[in-house]
């Protein structure tokens, strides 16, 4: 099976450095039309500059490829639409998304100022907000779209001082969870990258020299980007799932269920008959993946293979 994204057109947020350029020259390479947003910020999220935008655009385009520079700001409602019109202005259409912008502001929370916490909630979450809800109606329209976020193991898993960012990212998992029920008559799947490479955001946080030869090979973000790629792409039919990608290793993360204990409701428990029943409340040996509130991913997928024949 051949990942090829001709004639189709992809917004990707943050897209003028690091990560977000890999994935931008990535899907270029793979046929796409590619809108290079990017505020061109400090990682922080001070300043604007459009250049780095406009030099990713000039790498496409001299490699073949189509593209156009937007230096919109991710957490503004406006300039989401302005992005999303932007690019059906030029082509047409809007067939993926890669909301993958973001900030940091790492501090403890006993210490992190309100600003910082709006701040980076602001670029990432709501980010994700916006872009969905103005890219959705041309998804429903198209009957088809692809909607990927940049999500984080500091959230789905933790990192220390990061609590803004942790939050955002985990918050991003939960949107997830809504959108691909939304979405899924329209076949528009929505699904993560939770990444990890070398760029000018991780630099000092890798516990490693950022100059390390070695390191900058081993951690290149072009790592990733053949992950987000298949997850724009016509390809990926599924729907719902995190991966997990650095250099040398590709995985998944998911927040699962167990069967629990189970009780007669007409009796109630105390604490103590709780606390007994810890271990097994807690035992994760037959864990599922839930795909749903009302039904488990299996089920869902059995349904679903019935009602096609």
């Amino acid at each position: 099976m051949a990942v090829r994204l001709d004639g189709q057109v992809v917004l990707v947020t943050g897209a003028g450095r690091g990560l977000g350029r890999a994935y931008a020259l990535d899907l270029a390479k793979h046929g796409a039309k590619v809108v290079v947003n990017d505020f061109g910020g400090s990682v922080s999220g001070e300043g604007h500059d459009d250049t780095p935008a406009q030099q990713v655009v000039n790498e496409i385009k001299a490699a073949g490829g189509e593209a156009i520079a937007d230096g919109g700001d991710v957490g503004s409602y406006e300039d989401c639409y302005k992005m999303v019109k932007l690019a059906v202005d030029t082509w047409g259409r809007l067939d993926a998304v890669v909301a993958n912008a973001g900030i940091l502001r790492d501090v403890t929370i006993h210490n992190m100022s309100e600003q910082d916490w709006d701040a980076v909630i602001r670029v990432h979450l709501k980010q994700c907000y916006n872009l969905a809800h103005h890219a959705w109606p041309i998804f429903r329209q198209q009957s088809y779209g692809r909607f990927v976020m940049a999500t984080s193991t500091s959230g789905l898993i933790g990192n220390f001082g990061q609590a803004n960012y942790g939050a955002a990212k985990a918050g991003m998992y939960g949107l997830m969870n809504v959108l691909k029920l939304e979405g899924e008559k329209y076949n528009i799947n929505v699904n993560l990258i939770a990444p990890a490479a070398q760029t000018r955001m991780t630099a000092n946080l890798m516990g490693r020299d950022p100059n390390d030869p070695e390191r900058a090979v081993v951690m290149a973000p072009e790592h990733v980007a053949p992950a987000v790629t298949y997850l724009c792409s016509p390809q990926c039919e599924e729907s719902g799932i995190c991966i997990a990608a650095s250099g040398g290793r590709y995985s998944r993360i998911a927040i699962v269920a167990n069967k629990g204990v189970t009780y007669d409701p007409h009796e109630f428990k105390d604490a103590d008959w709780f606390a007994a029943n810890w271990s097994k409340i807690t035992d994760l040996s037959d864990a599922y993946v839930p795909w749903s509130f009302r039904e488990t991913r299996e089920e869902h997928y059995a349904a679903k293979r019935a009602a096609q024949g």
